[in-house]
């Protein structure tokens, strides 16, 4: 055989070989979620806990359903629709779960009533920070557990963002020691409502929309939301004039939950972008939340006085946490499940935590 006809001929076989491969391969492949998107286009509908283009958290979620189409090519199309367009700003996690829509972003310890274990998931009061909280969820076990109980609710979750280091809220009246806390009405949700309720406070979970005007009306007497970039636009500092310094939530985890029916169906390809997606939109918006909450830190009105809680409520606060955390470990298995893994990750990380960014940070003053 002449040299010519001989690489011809391999040339031919080795190309029938490599189809024959990818036929075999599309056939075992066919009809299952391990299959390629081959350009079919899939709409989603997603819904949200915020208004509209909602700063941050908002644009973060508009951000997103962006990345995921033009990484797909345009086959991934999310429909984001605000709070109460399509369900109620705290029915997002219920319409996810029964299917009548196909995500939702959120915040985790909003459903804290479906499980108490999910108000760690979404931090904890003088806890970890947000990068201790991701490490924590995808290195030390929390991933598994979270999905492991939000798939009993038909819901495969990702982690949809994170806020940093919250402010502990606003005030009507001053707080000189912990007897001022007494029979007041604040907004606050998670364990950091709980740990305040054993403080006297009266704990009560609402919507953004509606905060505002409960603040300024004296339907409730202080509340917290998240920092001076979304404070200010939220304009607390004209119902509420003393602005107290943060510990209930040092890293909050915000989330972007799917259907997990839904989720299984889609093309590897597409869970593959939506993952990815969300993990650029958590450290984007962990980002602008540190440069657009140092901004506005520096605009604050003049009659705002930023304060520090007493060390008596401190103190106070700190025991009643570990009073919360004991409670509901004996009420709850999955409760007590998350905290063991919470806190091995704690022990863990405390001691390189403490002569890394905690030494570098009392050097740097």
């Amino acid at each position: 055989m002449r040299r010519r006809d001989f690489i011809a001929g391999t040339a031919i076989g080795a190309t029938a070989l490599a189809l024959s491969g990818c036929h075999r391969a599309e056939e075992k492949t066919e009809g299952t979620s391990a299959n390629i998107n081959r350009g079919k286009k899939v709409t989603l509908k997603l819904a949200t806990s915020w208004p509209a283009h909602f700063p941050i958290m908002g644009t973060g979620v508009d951000s997103f359903a962006k990345r995921c189409f033009e990484l797909s090519g345009g086959t991934l199309e999310i429909k984001v629709y605000a709070k109460n367009i399509l369900v109620p700003a705290l029915q997002v996690f219920d319409s996810t779960s029964a299917a009548q829509i196909d995500a939702f972003h959120s915040g985790v310890y909003y459903w804290k009533g479906k499980n108490p274990a999910f108000s760690i998931f979404g931090g904890m009061p003088l806890g970890l920070t947000s990068e201790e909280m991701i490490t924590w969820m995808k290195f030390g076990g929390g991933y598994e557990l979270w999905r492991e109980m939000y798939g009993k609710f038909n819901l495969y979750p990702l982690i949809g963002g994170t806020t940093g280091p919250q402010m502990g809220g606003w005030f009507k009246k001053e707080i000189n020691s912990l007897a001022d806390l007494k029979g007041l009405k604040m907004r606050i949700p998670g364990l950091g409502g709980e740990v305040m309720k054993k403080l006297g406070v009266n704990p009560v979970l609402l919507p953004a929309g509606e905060i505002y005007t409960s603040l300024e009306r004296g339907t409730i007497d202080a509340t917290e939301w998240v920092g001076p970039a979304l404070d200010s636009m939220m304009g607390f500092s004209k119902a509420a004039p003393y602005y107290y310094t943060g510990w209930h939530e040092p890293g909050s985890i915000l989330e972007i939950t799917f259907n997990k029916a839904r989720w299984e169906k889609l093309s590897t390809e597409h869970q593959a972008i939506i993952t990815a997606a969300s993990e650029e939109m958590t450290a984007n918006m962990l980002q602008e939340f540190r440069y657009e909450n140092a901004k506005s830190l520096q605009e604050l009105p003049k009659n705002v006085e930023i304060k520090t809680f007493p060390k008596d409520m401190m103190d106070a606060a700190k025991i009643a946490l570990g009073e919360v955390l004991e409670a509901e470990s004996a009420k709850s298995e999955d409760f007590k499940r998350v905290l063991k893994s919470y806190q091995d990750f704690v022990k863990l990380n405390k001691p390189w935590d403490d002569i890394s960014t905690k030494n570098f940070l009392e050097i740097r003053g």
